[in-house]
């Protein structure tokens, strides 16, 4: 079986080696979950809410999301075993749903992977609280993101130290996306469409080459090619 993308550089134990795993991870989980992609809709969802209640839903929307990201980072795996999934696998189809958000990405186009659909805004808009849905789900812990934490887990290899790094990034992430939902507006006014844009795609060519990476080490250890 072939190893991912970061333990072909620096040894593994090694502070670069898990530098690298760091930074992959921290890009990984940035590009899916999106938090400025998250603020932004998080802002125009509670327009009309106070500030009180908007970092009430922001705190508990962010909780309730990373429980659920933590939950397959520590036993997707497992997940995966009962429903008789193998690794190789979910690195092939894990691959394909992160490159087709990357290419949403890109070319700044909606990707039901990283937020709602317009079906789901029109029934969130309607909702005197949106901390469970559409906040922590799909916004925060969203098909892509629930993917990339089986991915990213299934990488460490059941070595703890990965594992420990790739729960920091995400938690790292989380938190970032909390204190961008508290500033929500003044990052929707800071950005504007087209600073949204620029880093969603900077982010978006970061993902797909790491998507493409996971495709590759899928069907190489599926066995299916020599």
């Amino acid at each position: 079986m072939t190893t991912p993308r970061w333990t072909s550089g620096p040894p593994h134990g090694s502070v670069f080696g898990m530098l690298e795993i760091a930074i992959v991870a921290f890009t990984t989980f940035f590009a899916t979950v999106g938090p400025p992609d998250v603020a932004a809709l998080f802002a125009g969802l509670t327009h009309d809410k106070t500030v009180a209640e908007r970092r009430a839903m922001a705190l508990k929307g962010t909780l309730i999301g990373g429980g659920i990201l933590l939950f397959f980072t520590l036993f997707g795996e497992w997940v995966l075993t009962y429903f008789g999934i193998s690794l190789p696998a979910l690195r092939t189809a894990g691959g394909i749903l992160l490159l087709l958000i990357a290419i949403d990405m890109v070319f700044a186009r909606p990707s039901g992977g990283t937020t709602t659909t317009s079906e789901e805004n029109a029934e969130a808009a309607g909702k005197a609280d949106i901390s469970v849905f559409p906040l922590a789900t799909p916004l925060i812990a969203g098909p892509g993101a629930i993917g990339a934490a089986i991915l990213l887990a299934a990488g460490a290899e059941g070595d703890g130290r990965k594992i420990a790094v790739v729960i920091a990034a995400l938690c790292a992430v989380l938190a970032l996306t909390f204190v961008l939902l508290l500033l929500a507006t003044q990052v929707q006014r800071l950005l504007g469409v087209t600073g949204l844009q620029v880093l969603s795609r900077v982010v978006g060519v970061l993902l797909a080459a790491l998507a493409v990476q996971f495709i590759f080490d899928g069907i190489a250890a599926s066995g299916l090619v020599g």
